[in-house]
């Protein structure tokens, strides 16, 4: 395992490894979507991480799709977050802010404004999502006006300027997993005549928008982008994801702080984009559906092989507070416990035992 233990520079920060806590949504935070002392406490936790990405944040009240996520949008919620981000600093880690707008992925019985979702088009999700009265269809969501789409684009610059102001070291900008930067790239999800619609370059305009508005607003080396190219979670279709992720790729600053992939069983897909972007590329591999969750031996193959400049894992770091430490000492490892992932307290969120406490 020594490819995981070297150190890697990205953007401003020096990061002590190459292993990198994914974002995970919990659904811990307050009804007011404002940060928690259980959240720093968690945060702080897994700090030995060389990079920690939050879980999804949303923009802005229109943003939130899940019960008791945080926001950037606020006073109040960016006030939150200094307690989180100083306590992981204070244990030697380093944080970014996933800034997340669900468009259409949501409810209204889900979060206090009880809002329309917006996307793209008025096409709602294949599925259905838990709410206060047991699972329901996805709502159809309302089709962005271009004065929606201007909104929006300040809406992740307010957000991403509170995430520096609340002390994050850098933000990353979710377009992936079926959220609303997605939806404006998948060709099943905007079917808008207009120009951010048709083409490929149409397509991809609104995320290029937001990453050079908010690179704009607090500088590239403390801007990511995270992707997730041909991945169908939340009712996704993209079809020639080659070509438009190469378009996409293209029209990005090349000197970003890292683009980020989920993969979804395509590693040629993966290493097409590693090709075509030459900075820091970090990957969440699951090169087969059949994988499951990120292994350390499989990280440490990615690195080897040089198809990332660092790995993400989620559950591994959920369940094992120090993942560093343990893989160190080649484990063991905890358990995931899948019944405490999202909303409740401290018990599968804090409470996970460490080496030294049992």
């Amino acid at each position: 395992m020594k490819k995981i233990f070297e150190p890697l520079k990205l953007g401003n920060i020096q990061l002590s490894n190459k292993l990198v806590m994914a974002p995970m949504t919990r659904n811990r935070a307050t009804t007011e979507g404002c940060a928690t002392a259980l959240m720093a406490e968690y945060y702080a936790q897994r700090a030995s991480a060389g990079l920690i990405i939050s879980e999804g944040i949303q923009p802005s009240v229109v943003g939130q799709g899940f019960m008791n996520t945080p926001g950037l949008h606020t006073a109040e919620q960016t006030e939150s977050w200094k307690q989180v981000t100083e306590a992981v600093h204070n244990a030697g880690g380093h944080i970014f802010a996933q800034v997340m707008h669900s468009g259409r992925i949501g409810h209204p019985s889900l979060y206090p404004s009880a809002h329309q979702s917006i996307a793209p088009s008025a096409i709602a999700a294949k599925g259905q999502t838990f709410t206060p009265n047991g699972l329901a269809d996805y709502p159809v969501p309302r089709e962005m006006t271009l004065e929606d789409i201007k909104d929006t684009v300040q809406d992740f610059v307010s957000a991403c300027k509170n995430a520096i102001a609340a002390g994050f070291d850098g933000v990353e900008l979710h377009a992936g997993n079926g959220f609303l930067l997605h939806q404006f790239m998948a060709d099943n999800t905007n079917k808008r005549s207009d120009e951010y619609g048709g083409s490929f370059e149409n397509r991809v305009r609104f995320v290029v928008e937001v990453v050079n508005a908010v690179v704009a607003a607090i500088g590239a080396e403390k801007t990511a982008i995270r992707i997730s190219p041909e991945n169908p979670y939340n009712d996704m279709v993209e079809t020639e994801a080659k070509t438009l992720y190469r378009t996409l790729i293209d029209q990005l600053p090349t000197n970003l702080a890292y683009v980020h992939i989920m993969e979804a069983g395509n590693r040629g897909q993966s290493l097409a984009v590693r090709d075509a972007w030459r900075g820091t590329f970090i990957l969440n591999p699951h090169k087969s559906p059949d994988d499951g969750f990120v292994k350390p031996d499989i990280a440490e193959a990615v690195l080897e092989n040089n198809e990332a400049d660092a790995v993400a894992l989620g559950a591994l770091f959920l369940a094992n507070p120090d993942l560093i430490e343990r893989i160190k000492q080649g484990g063991p490892y905890n358990s995931m416990d899948e019944a405490t992932l999202y909303g409740g307290d401290h018990q599968g969120y804090t409470d996970y035992p460490t080496l030294s406490r049992k």
